[in-house]
């Protein structure tokens, strides 16, 4: 059950993340897949403050990863860009962060193998004419809050 979802500016991708974060619960995990600049950060950056992030939200690409106090749980945006081995997720507390908050991961395909089975997957897309649209790609926990909402 794909979703596709134009976002042809910041105010298209700001009004998509406020529909998606009160379907955000702890325990969960949303993959952002997509090339350099197909607004993977803007979406996080919006989706975090949708969710009662305060202040500025840097992206993680140089601490890999950022934790916020979000309304109701933790928020932990992960960038996993410059991960060199897929097992250094460990390291930088990953398995906590899903066992305790909600999870943002970039360039998951870094560490495929560590990422949970039940997610949300948004996958941004930038076309040759600059348009941007997201496809949402939603398992079992996911599908039945999405058609709610989106």
């Amino acid at each position: 059950m794909d979703a596709v979802i134009l976002l042809p500016d910041l105010s298209a991708t700001q009004a998509f993340a406020q529909r998606i974060a009160p379907l955000v619960k702890a325990q969960d995990v949303l993959l952002l897949v997509g090339d350099l600049g197909a607004g993977k950060t803007a979406f996080a950056r919006c989706l975090l403050q949708a969710l009662g992030v305060q202040g500025e939200v840097p992206s993680p690409t140089f601490t890999l990863v950022q934790m916020y106090d979000g309304r109701d749980f933790p928020l932990y945006h992960f960038d996993l860009y410059r991960l060199k081995h897929p097992d250094e997720i460990e390291e930088i507390g990953f398995d906590e962060a899903c066992a305790e908050g909600a999870v943002l991961v970039e360039w998951p395909e870094k560490a495929a193998h560590h990422m949970p089975s039940e997610r949300l997957t948004l996958t941004f897309q930038l076309d040759p004419n600059g348009k941007r649209s997201v496809i949402l790609s939603p398992t079992l926990s996911w599908i039945s809050r999405i058609k709610e909402s989106i």
